[in-house]
């Protein structure tokens, strides 16, 4: 493809999603009732019965999972603390029965297996990518690079996670992608996350929450705290007021500590294996459209996400913290501007403030500034929606990357038949609200052979990489699968010089 000397090179190769590659999940019956049921019948097996379930199972499934008796025995675990935690007269009666039953190793792995059920995290899509330096650089010839892809991948119910890949770029510009591990992982939940007292009670504001009852509960409250002494503080509070506990209030804040979570894989764990799956209840219909971006402050490397947190009925931006892509924290993004889809961070502070962009209205790319990484409340629109093929909307397709001519900023752009194309815009490196160049022909357009999918006609990216002398460009095809794009940087600047703001 040419457009105004750009050329833009499709690699060969091809990134599709892959039902073979699955997970495990808790699972149980939609009623109590059924879940009794279910527990009694397990208990009432005859050991020789219990054994011959047990075998089979570990055999079926020892090879699709790396340790699948850990699992299963973390389900059984995970019954006995739903019967205790629903407290039912009838719950607490088979708990007891579980509690005082000497369960065989094989019981309890039947148990945990018969409240287990794998999960095809990718095969229904494998989309919506973007690229970023690896953390580890050893070992990577001179004039190469060593990267890390994200993917959105989207399996049964639509169900969206955040998977990855990695890979190298060569010196002479050429990749060559990791081999992908045997296995797919969710990270372990860290039990106990912390939190900042100040930060908490400026969320809280936010969430028009901070009253009497908020107040009062933070004050019995260290500077630093952690979800297990928010969770006694409440539970005390609602001990001594009874009916007349502001209960509104309490859900708030313990909703807002679930929301802020952290998690970590096994360094046993290979990249490519490793699933960031829905946690929290904002995420309980998928995490969608991750976009990495490693910054760097006062010498400090940390690689940020925003994605969106979808839980069925409202669609919230949320923040990814990481620097090893081993151990991540999840975050809430507050302030009025802090909404909507596609918000993508700049990779350093700009005149001391963070800066990112955004589309709060749904139809225009606009620009934020704020002193606090976790609260934005104020934006401005930076593009408005100008040529046919952007006629419907403008936003961004991930983090400004910057370069000698200023931040170049990979849009994406919806216009006639709700196609979905990838253009660009240049901004001022001191000053990002200033335009210095904006293509007014797209960068890349669905070709033939990508416009058939799960949404026909898209070309989508969630962040490209600058490396040497070209830009290498992840994109989805009709959101179902994608590919690569490098593109010289030199005529592109060029370009976007020449056609001004």
């Amino acid at each position: 493809m040419t457009m105004s000397r750009i050329e833009v090179e499709r690699l060969d190769e091809r990134f599709a999603s892959d039902e073979g590659r699955v997970i495990t999940r808790f699972w149980a019956p939609a009623t109590p009732r059924h879940e009794r049921e279910v527990i009694g019948r397990l208990l009432d097996m005859s050991e020789h019965d219990v054994r011959e379930g047990a075998r089979r199972t570990i055999e079926d499934f020892r090879d699709r999972h790396r340790d699948i008796e850990r699992v299963l025995l973390a389900h059984e675990r995970l019954v006995h603390d739903r019967l205790r935690t629903r407290a039912d007269e009838a719950d607490l009666a088979l708990l007891a029965r579980l509690e005082t039953s000497a369960l065989s190793h094989e019981r309890r792995l039947l148990l945990g297996a018969t409240f287990t059920q794998e999960y095809a995290v990718e095969a229904a899509a494998y989309f919506n990518p973007s690229i970023v330096p690896h953390p580890d650089q050893s070992g990577v010839p001179a004039g190469g690079l060593r990267y890390v892809l994200s993917f959105r991948a989207v399996g049964e119910g639509h169900l969206s996670s955040i998977v990855f890949r990695s890979g190298l770029i060569e010196p002479d510009g050429t990749i060559e992608e990791d081999p992908v591990g045997r296995f797919a992982e969710r990270p372990e939940v860290i039990a106990d996350p912390s939190y900042d007292r100040h930060t908490f009670a400026l969320k809280l504001r936010e969430l028009d929450a901070w009253n009497v009852t908020s107040a009062v509960i933070l004050q019995g409250l260290p500077e630093q705290f952690e979800l297990s002494e928010l969770e006694r503080i409440i539970a005390a509070h609602r001990q001594e007021f009874g009916d007349a506990v502001d209960e509104r209030t309490l859900r708030t804040m313990l909703w807002l500590a679930e929301s802020n979570y952290a998690i970590r894989f096994d360094e046993a764990c290979d990249l490519s294996e490793r699933v960031l799956f829905p946690v929290s209840r904002n995420e309980t219909r998928g995490m969608e459209d991750a976009r990495f971006v490693r910054v760097v402050d006062d010498g400090d490397v940390v690689y940020y996400a925003t994605y969106t947190a979808n839980n069925g009925f409202t669609a919230v931006p949320q923040l990814i913290e990481t620097r090893d892509f081993l151990q991540f924290k999840i975050i809430t993004l507050n302030g009025r501007s802090a909404r909507g889809k596609g918000l993508a961070l700049f990779p350093r502070r700009i005149g001391g403030r963070w800066a990112m962009l955004g589309r709060q209205d749904g139809e225009n790319l606009t620009l934020m500034f704020s002193d606090n990484l976790h609260f934005w409340h104020e934006h401005r629109i930076l593009l408005r929606p100008r040529e046919p093929w952007e006629s419907v909307l403008i936003g961004n397709c991930g983090s400004p990357l910057e370069t000698d001519a200023g931040w170049l900023v990979l849009t994406h752009g919806v216009g006639p038949m709700r196609r979905y194309v990838i253009g660009a815009a240049l901004l001022d490196r001191d000053d990002p609200s200033r335009v210095l160049g904006r293509l007014r022909e797209p960068l890349l357009t669905p070709a033939e052979h990508e416009r058939e999918g799960y949404v026909p006609n898209v070309v989508y990216s969630c962040g490209g990489l600058i490396h040497g002398e070209r830009l290498y460009l992840p994109y989805a095809m009709s959101d179902t699968s994608s590919a690569m794009a490098v593109i010289r940087l030199e005529p592109l600047l060029d370009a976007l010089l020449a056609a001004g703001p």
